[in-house]
């Protein structure tokens, strides 16, 4: 199965619920616990999955999880042009992204690696979390 529609699926996350706070009393989602979290996990096993030839993603759990937190933001009084405005926050993606490479080096990733990725990415797996549920390996 081709690898390229994963990006795609993980901007679309970004997008719809990961926006600062432009509305009076909202607080910015990129500061919601419970939406950095999700986030988080998106990136870190996208790039588990990116590097590990074993691993891939579990598209249906992604798809779900993914329409969950647009429910989850919109349902926090977000707006379409809100979510606009993250799309094109490269901080924003930098801020997950890094935030995703610290939770891999602590599951063990060293970068170059490629054993370490998907020793990390079947541990994930194993242990049932939030990323692990993410992915699936072939192993």
């Amino acid at each position: 199965m081709s690898r390229s529609w994963f990006p795609t699926v993980v901007a679309a996350l970004f997008m719809a619920v990961t926006l600062p706070a432009m509305a009076q009393g909202k607080v910015p989602l990129a500061e919601e616990g419970h939406i950095n979290e999700q986030l988080i996990a998106a990136a870190a096993g996208d790039m588990l999955r990116q590097t590990c030839p074993s691993i891939s993603a579990r598209m249906l759990v992604v798809l779900l999880k993914m329409r969950d937190l647009e429910s989850y933001a919109r349902s926090k009084g977000y707006t379409e042009a809100e979510v606009d405005v993250f799309l094109k926050s490269k901080a924003e993606k930098a801020r997950v992204k890094a935030a995703a490479t610290q939770y891999l080096a602590a599951a063990g990733v060293v970068p170059g690696d490629v054993d370490s990725y998907c020793a990390a990415g079947r541990a994930e797996i194993a242990k049932g979390t939030l990323v692990g549920s993410l992915l699936r390996s072939s192993e």
